[in-house]
């Protein structure tokens, strides 16, 4: 099945240990985790940043006083997908550490989800539409290459 095609930014903000995360996010991979989680052709501008920005976003645009993985910010779903994907590189490191995961195991995770967000998934209406969810990000990753994200 042909992937749909992705127009990518990929940034990254100032912050301790750029460098690491840097590695772990090489730009063809991070297109091919996205392309592998799109239903339409897509612009996607993917930003990687620390703690402060990161808790300034959630709080300004979410009203929740905490830097949170990974933020969405989706603008249209049709006929182009157009969204910014925003992903706090400590929080992100810390769940990795946390579940055990490697950094690109985990930012790979993060980069499906935000961009199943953007197409207007959202595990936080129900409890069926999060297990829908969560069988989707599952199966992508897994076509990937990686193995159940939420495996215990």
């Amino acid at each position: 099945m042909p992937l749909n095609q992705l127009s990518l930014s990929l940034q990254f903000g100032r912050f301790d240990g750029a460098a690491e995360h840097r590695a772990a996010l090489l730009r063809h991979k991070v297109a091919r985790w996205i392309r592998h989680a799109l239903a339409a052709d897509a612009e996607i501008t993917v930003r990687i940043v620390g703690e402060d920005e990161g808790r300034e976003l959630n709080r300004s645009y979410r009203h929740k006083d905490y830097a949170t993985n990974v933020l969405t910010f989706d603008y249209t779903q049709e006929p182009l997908v157009t969204a910014d994907l925003v992903l706090c590189a400590p929080v992100v490191q810390r769940e990795a550490a946390e579940q055990n995961k490697s950094l690109e195991e985990h930012y790979a995770h993060m980069l499906v989800h935000g961009t199943l967000h953007a197409q207007g998934w959202d595990h936080e209406t129900s409890a069926a539409d999060a297990d829908e969810m969560e069988a989707y990000e599952t199966a992508i990753l897994q076509e990937l290459g990686f193995p159940d994200p939420y495996a215990k």
